[in-house]
């Protein structure tokens, strides 16, 4: 045998984490990060975020009720669903991650419908489509203060558990050095919130156009995407000066890669223009709301779908390409369609305009 010969076997594997794990992330992401918005308004009534809390709020709720959605179809088989609760495991996050969330949605619906309440029953009062559902859901219209903080304040608890084990499930995984890491879950936080905002600045370029609450949101925005700068800045210290052996790990695995490396200067590119324009330009709502959301999906796809790409044994990376069916473009699509369904389903019963203006005395 010729010593100078060397054969280099590597075995590609299929991704575990599909697409819909992306969107569940990514809209559960949004969810919180929108919820955190609306309190300034809603619960602590702060003057110059009435309409932008209410925006957020909407947000709020079509991502949560999309979400879990999204979560199922990874289970491969949806009606799984059952076994985080009959075989509870108190060593993995993920089994922890299915009692957090019927908390925090539970606590949201509440929330939502309780701050809704009195536009209800305006919309019902005006007539107009769907006025008989909307009086019903009213139930009478009242604004309940006590009430209405309760379920904020359950709302809350689950949106923090729910941030921490999203984040805490990948982080705990040492087999990828990728992700192994507690700015992981920060990131994801940071992201999320930026997301929010930039979603609530699109619904409020389509809606009321308050140009106080634009700044508000591009205020947010610019914190968010500065914070996000610095995490990342962190890792790559971490990395580079070798304080962190995980970190360093982490970066001798992903820097060879070409992608890597396009993917790191598109994301930085995207966050530093995101943070310029909603710092110098934040008027331009849309634009910017536009490019929040691309690098919240954009994050959250390159850790996830990339990540798995590198190995964790054998030479060279994983090859992925997105599939047309269920599994890849198609379950997108029908995850977007469900989120339009709900969207236009919660502006009939609560016209979008209506929403970012509110009333003359809750402005107050």
């Amino acid at each position: 045998m010729n010593p100078d010969i060397v054969e280099t076997i590597n075995v590609a594997r299929e991704v575990a984490w599909l697409p819909w794990a992306v969107q569940y992330f990514f809209l559960v992401g949004l969810s919180y990060g929108a919820f955190l918005l609306s309190l300034p308004g809603i619960v602590f009534r702060r003057r110059g975020w009435h309409g932008v809390s209410r925006l957020a709020l909407l947000g709020a709720l079509v991502c949560g009720l999309s979400a879990p959605v999204a979560l199922l179809a990874d289970l491969h088989q949806p009606g799984r669903f059952w076994h985080f609760y009959a075989y509870l495991t108190p060593t993995s996050w993920m089994s922890w991650g299915a009692f957090f969330i019927p908390v925090y949605l539970s606590g949201l619906l509440t929330y939502a419908w309780l701050a809704f309440r009195p536009d209800l029953e305006r919309h019902a009062a005006g007539g107009g489509k769907l006025a008989g559902v909307a009086g019903m859901l009213a139930c009478g219209g009242h604004d309940s203060r006590r009430a209405l903080k309760a379920a904020a304040l359950l709302a809350f608890v689950g949106a923090a558990l729910v941030a921490l084990y999203t984040g805490a499930e990948v982080a705990v995984l040492r087999a990828r050095p990728l992700w192994n890491t507690p700015l992981l879950p920060l990131q994801f936080f940071v992201t999320a919130l930026a997301g929010a905002a930039g979603l609530a600045l699109l619904f409020n370029r389509f809606s009321a156009r308050d140009a106080a609450a634009t700044r508000t949101l591009a205020g947010v925005l610019a914190a968010s995407q500065l914070c996000a700068l610095a995490i990342g800045a962190l890792w790559l210290g971490l990395g580079l000066s070798g304080l962190s052996a995980v970190h360093a790990r982490a970066l001798a695995e992903i820097g060879p890669s070409a992608n890597w490396q396009l993917a790191a200067a598109w994301a930085v590119a995207a966050t530093v223009l995101t943070l310029l324009l909603a710092w110098k330009r934040p008027g331009s709502g849309l634009l910017v709301g536009v490019l929040a959301l691309h690098s919240a999906w954009m994050m959250r796809w390159s850790i996830f779908i990339g990540g798995q790409e590198v190995p964790k044994t054998g030479a060279g990376y994983y090859s992925y390409s997105l599939p047309l069916g269920p599994e890849g473009l198609l379950g997108i699509v029908g995850t977007a369609g469900l989120w339009v369904f709900l969207f236009v389903l919660i502006t009939t019963l609560l016209p979008l305009d209506r929403l970012a203006a509110g009333s003359a005395n809750e402005a107050a």
